[in-house]
């Protein structure tokens, strides 16, 4: 493994801590798919198996693109992919294809492939905020100039979002809280778009609940009440994911041997964490978990020694995105949170959301790739000062 580390460019310890997470996920996608090979399949076992290791080879493909691009193009990709995510997103909530009852999906023409169009628009929306936050540095604590401009891509695309899946559009207007905060934006500021949010989410939800279709707020009320209290109420996600953990113990049933996922829907997506607990125990739980920390650790560390504003907020917005989306699935699995139908970056079975993770992940490279090449640039250049200081002595 070592070879290959080399030939790669960037941060080593995210290309190891992917690359170990992609083992995870085969290894666990492979173990939760049986029942879903049984029903669709015939017992064909491998199918899943060998497509979604195709999907991650390109999700990999993706990657290493992504890594080889000059992380200052991604500035003024990003006016386009917000450009184009506002109709996608429109064109989702009007005529989306619908999924496990969730009309999230775009199901392009031809080829046959289905893509959440919010996955792309999250993407979108935090490169476009670190944009402008890079650009309105100097104006940064203006609310007319700097903040309002800022903010009203974020409350569109969150206001796209939201009716078809509140949890994405609430962790994207939290990530992009972040991103303000770290971006030097006024604390109260941020504090009143979030007050107002919030408050532009309960009248949303109370105008809906008032209507004889109220869409997805039946669902997420009933998420909320099931969790919040568990009497009279279907707990049964909840029960089976909760069992898989406790049968798992510390050191787990090991690969292969789990039970619960022939009885926890969505063992392969959503509460993929409780299968992983279940047959490697509370020990690689804790791994996987380890893996996800040490990612936004260095992403931190690469925000810290970017070379230029873009760069540090590109890489702290999108590893914030990635791991919050991460500890919310950890935190549904072991019953912390209610559901929330996020799945597990980079774990979870899926096809484009596997893809976007991937995309955001080589960005993050790209960043990195520059804090190295800076870094280099600094040692040669102190090296060539302290050869010729060295010299002139000599000479004297």
């Amino acid at each position: 493994m070592q070879p290959m580390l080399k030939k790669l460019k960037g941060d080593r310890t995210i290309w190891l801590v992917v690359i170990f997470l992609y083992i995870v996920s085969i290894l666990a996608v492979y173990s939760s798919t049986g029942t879903l090979a049984y029903r669709f399949r015939a017992g064909n076992t491998e199918y899943y198996l060998v497509k979604h290791m195709i999907i991650t080879a390109f999700g990999l493909a993706l990657m290493y693109v992504a890594h080889n691009i000059r992380y200052t193009y991604y500035s003024r990709i990003s006016q386009l992919a917000l450009f184009i995510a506002v109709p996608l997103l429109i064109f989702t909530l009007i005529r989306g294809t619908t999924i496990h009852e969730a009309q999230r999906w775009i199901t392009l023409p031809i080829i046959n492939l289905s893509f959440q169009s919010s996955d792309f628009a999250k993407l979108a929306l935090i490169m476009y905020l670190a944009r402008v936050l890079t650009r309105k540095q100097e104006m940064i604590k203006d609310l007319h100039q700097s903040f309002l401009p800022m903010v009203l891509p974020v409350l569109l695309i969150c206001a796209l979002i939201l009716p078809a899946n509140f949890s994405t559009a609430a962790m994207l207007f939290i990530t992009c809280m972040v991103l303000l905060f770290i971006g030097r934006a006024r604390v109260r500021h941020i504090m009143a778009l979030t007050g107002t949010g919030m408050a532009g989410v309960a009248i949303f939800i109370a105008i809906l609940l008032a209507m004889p279709d109220s869409g997805r707020v039946h669902t997420w009320q009933n998420r909320v009440t099931t969790f919040i209290s568990t009497e009279d109420r279907d707990t049964y996600q909840a029960d089976q994911a909760k069992i898989a953990i406790a049968t798992g113990g510390l050191a787990g049933k090991l690969p292969g041997n789990s039970t619960q996922r022939n009885f926890l829907p969505q063992a392969y997506s959503d509460f993929i964490y409780a299968i992983i607990i279940e047959e490697y125990g509370l020990a690689g739980g804790f791994v996987v978990l380890l893996l996800y920390l040490i990612l936004l650790y260095r992403g931190i560390r690469i925000a810290h020694k970017s070379p230029g504003t873009f760069g540090a907020l590109l890489a702290a917005g999108l590893s914030f995105s990635l791991v919050f989306q991460a500890l919310i699935n950890m935190a549904v699995a072991v019953n912390l949170l209610p559901v929330t139908g996020q799945p597990l970056p980079l774990v979870s079975m899926g096809g484009t959301s596997l893809w976007f993770t991937s995309l955001a992940i080589g960005i993050i490279l790209s960043v990195s790739r520059a804090v190295e090449q800076e870094e280099t640039t600094n040692q040669w250049q102190a090296t060539t000062q302290n050869g010729n200081t060295d010299h002139n002595k000599a000479n004297s």
